[in-house]
């Protein structure tokens, strides 16, 4: 330990303020955000003022733990995987969401996730609004042309499709849950359950996303007939 110590002393700046935040992140994943900057202070063998001379406030250390862990893990790959409408939409789901799930569903990202909402921390609104414009919103758009139904531009996105698809990512978040905070294993293989999760959205959606859209007056849905982009640009929402 003692020589572990005097290696963290002749740290330079960046990498103390690297080993700073990876050490916050296991931090507030194991105790919360009620955790102080004192214990953190602690566990690094620094002092507490060292910390504030990277991190001026606790604030800006949280907000630091949310680029290593959110921002950070994100990959726009997939977001290239949904907009590609070569492959059917069922197919892009289950890989994007096979894929998000290696990043997502580990330790430090559930725990920290749900220690956020409980303490009334900005994490998980900064997040979820991210998820939405990346993902969410765009699932929408890319479920009204597999099922050929009138394009946004032509039939404002409704809050309830994207309701819709905030299921999806509910669920996979249970998985997390099960495993991080309530130590329940997981009966079937993540993949799997990833892959029974998708089918069930596309098998519902195709009945109640014609119907979400005829309830708002558009009594007269059809399939479109236009052919949409490849790139669909950002739905806009009423």
């Amino acid at each position: 330990m003692t020589a572990q110590l005097e290696k963290r002393k002749k740290l330079k700046g960046e990498e103390r303020e690297k080993l700073i935040a990876q050490e916050a992140v296991r931090f507030f994943a194991e105790v919360g955000f009620g955790g102080d900057t004192r214990q953190l202070a602690r566990r690094l063998g620094i002092t507490q003022s060292l910390i504030y001379r990277y991190f001026p406030t606790k604030a800006a250390l949280i907000d630091r733990v949310y680029n290593e862990v959110y921002m950070g893990r994100w990959n726009h790959y997939w977001e290239t995987v949904l907009a590609d409408r070569s492959v059917p939409l069922q197919d892009r789901l289950i890989r994007h969401y096979t894929d998000y799930a290696k990043a997502a569903l580990n330790h430090d990202w559930v725990r920290i996730f749900m220690f956020s909402g409980l303490a009334g921390e900005s994490i998980n609104l900064r997040y979820l609004e991210f998820l939405r414009s990346r993902v969410l919103e765009p699932i929408c758009v890319e479920l009204r042309a597999e099922l050929k139904l009138p394009p946004v531009d032509e039939v404002p996105l409704t809050e309830a499709e994207v309701e819709l698809v905030w299921g999806i990512n509910a669920r996979l978040f249970y998985f997390g849950q099960r495993r991080w905070i309530f130590n329940l294993p997981l009966d079937e293989d993540l993949d799997t359950m990833i892959r029974h999760t998708i089918e069930h959205f596309m098998a519902g959606a195709r009945v109640v996303v014609p119907k979400i859209l005829a309830s708002r007056g558009e009594k007269t849905v059809k399939p479109s007939i236009r052919r949409s982009p490849s790139r669909p640009s950002r739905p806009v929402l009423e």
